[in-house]
């Protein structure tokens, strides 16, 4: 049958038939971008596509997420989550850093089956990982300490948000707070959503690092998290803060936060003249109401 017959028959156009297709291949882009889903294996396509338009791949993010399917990078979900019931209300989002810490433990074990724990601090306006402090133990004490070493390095934090743990609820840490005359939150029990932004960081740090890593010592666990942390804050964008990256947000959010804590009564900086003295008040010139 010749080719008019059969374009007839089936009812296709010929010119379709005689179609060649022009698109390119497209393989060093999607050489790279396995590269990156091999090593971010929990990155969805629109971090990748962060990723590569900062290497200088310029593509858009619909022909990215066609290639991203053909090569099948799709990530894998690991079960469900649980639902808050009820009525939800949206949380203040505070407008500088230091307004706001939040902190929790996440668990993890050793390939010899010891567990130990990890102390998690962020901004939660600037979503910086401030600490991840990893030990078999951490009392009230160890992280009263931690956030000692925190305010040395960032300044004062107006207040910090956590559940109602038994190493956050102690005699050190109510002492701490009183003696910092830092204002400590505490949560509703048993509504961890009230504490969403380090719900969420703890997510992130379980499903990047902790699911996908193997700890032999509590030393490589350290070493570990310091590598992640790094990355978190100067590389990894974030979807929250316009694809940025917390250091970057933070540094154009307050490009002076370093020099914070260079005053022993707060993190805000001296005043640039004198405070005046107080007037003797002259009662001839006072107006009396009544």
């Amino acid at each position: 049958m010749s080719e008019r017959r059969a374009c007839k028959a089936i009812g296709c156009c010929r010119m379709t038939i005689r179609y060649r297709t022009t698109r390119a291949d497209d393989a060093a882009l999607r050489q790279r971008m396995r590269a990156i889903a091999e090593v971010r294996r929990r990155f969805g396509y629109r971090r990748l596509h962060v990723l590569l338009r900062r290497e200088g791949y310029l593509v858009n993010h619909k022909k990215l997420f066609r290639l991203y399917r053909e090569e099948r990078l799709a990530v894998r979900r690991r079960g469900g989550r649980k639902r808050a019931l009820g009525t939800r209300a949206p949380m203040v989002v505070p407008i500088a850093p230091n307004d706001r810490w939040s902190l929790d433990f996440v668990s993890d074990q050793l390939t010899d089956g010891r567990r130990f724990r990890i102390l998690t601090v962020v901004d939660e306006c600037t979503r910086e990982c401030l600490a991840l402090v990893a030990d078999t133990s951490l009392s009230g004490s160890r992280v009263a300490r931690e956030l000692d070493r925190l305010m040395i390095e960032r300044g004062k934090p107006k207040m910090v948000v956590s559940d109602n743990g038994i190493e956050l609820t102690s005699n050190a840490i109510l002492t701490w707070a009183d003696q910092s005359r830092v204002d400590w939150h505490y949560i509703a029990p048993r509504k961890p959503t009230q504490n969403a932004f380090i719900e969420s960081f703890n997510g992130c740090l379980r499903d990047e690092l902790l699911n996908e890593t193997l700890f032999t010592s509590l030393a490589q666990a350290r070493v570990e998290l310091g590598h992640w942390r790094a990355d978190y804050n100067d590389t990894r964008p974030h979807s929250q803060l316009g694809w940025k990256t917390p250091s970057e947000f933070a540094f154009t959010c307050n490009p002076r936060r370093d020099l914070a804590l260079r005053y022993a009564d707060g993190s805000a900086p001296a005043p640039a003249a004198a405070t005046a003295q107080p007037s003797k008040s002259n009662s001839r010139g006072e107006l009396r109401t009544g």
